[in-house]
């Protein structure tokens, strides 16, 4: 690691807090598998192990909270809320707050296709990033981070029942509305097997109401929903 790569760390450690004693381990959750030939000799990984971490970090954190904070809630929310607070684009809301995208290594042709503000990349790095802080520094210190830059969206999500997904919302619209069940097609599907992208119309009857990208189907049908939701079913209400 070069004095300047150490003093760019140790800048982002400051921005998130945190007092690194490895600072090899934060360099690692910035990683992008995308760059990992530009650095081949430097003996250098990915950060997908420390995203694997990571994520395991995360749910205990976010199920503990929930478990504490909620105690009359059912199973059954707990759940949903946990899984609106850590989904894939309040990860990556997270990370764009603490300027993650501006420290990642990556390829100059993942960063010239917008890989530095792309969703699912800034929601592993988050996770990611989680991982190195459990490692270095523990599980109490990791928990605070959670909770100070993710977790306090809980109240919001709960109180407006925003851990609905889409689907569910544009289902229960549409069946009431038009007495109609929203059909999700794959019109496009692109890249890698390791780096998929899907395209998908959601249709209700032989309308075309959205479109969704994801790097799932299941994502890019939600975002579809969101489309639909945000635009023209309104416009048929």
């Amino acid at each position: 690691m070069t004095q300047q790569e150490l003093t760019k760390l140790k800048k982002f450690a400051k921005k998130l807090n945190i007092e690194f004693k490895d600072h090899n381990l934060l360099q690692e959750a910035l990683i992008h598998r995308s760059v990992l030939n530009e650095l081949k000799g430097e003996g250098k990984q990915s950060n997908e192990r420390l995203e694997f971490l990571g994520d395991a970090v995360l749910e205990l954190i976010a199920t503990e909270y929930l478990f504490d904070k909620y105690p009359t809630r059912p199973e059954g929310d707990l759940t949903s809320f946990r899984a609106a607070v850590v989904r894939t684009e309040s990860l990556a809301e997270a990370a764009l707050k603490l300027d993650y995208s501006q420290y990642l290594y990556m390829s100059k042709g993942e960063e010239a296709t917008g890989g530095r503000t792309r969703p699912y990349i800034l929601a592993n790095s988050f996770e990611a990033v989680l991982g190195a802080i459990y490692l270095d520094q523990g599980y109490e210190i990791a928990r605070e981070f959670v909770i100070k830059h993710l977790l306090y969206k809980l109240p919001n999500i709960i109180n407006n029942r925003l851990d609905i997904d889409n689907k569910s919302k544009l289902q229960e619209i549409s069946q009431e509305l038009l007495r109609q069940t929203p059909k999700y097609e794959v019109i496009e599907e692109k890249g890698p097997d390791h780096d998929k992208e899907f395209k998908v119309q959601v249709l209700i009857g032989e309308r075309i109401y959205g479109e969704g990208q994801g790097k799932s189907k299941q994502e890019a049908e939600q975002n579809a929903a969101e489309d639909a939701l945000a635009n023209e079913l309104r416009k048929a209400i």
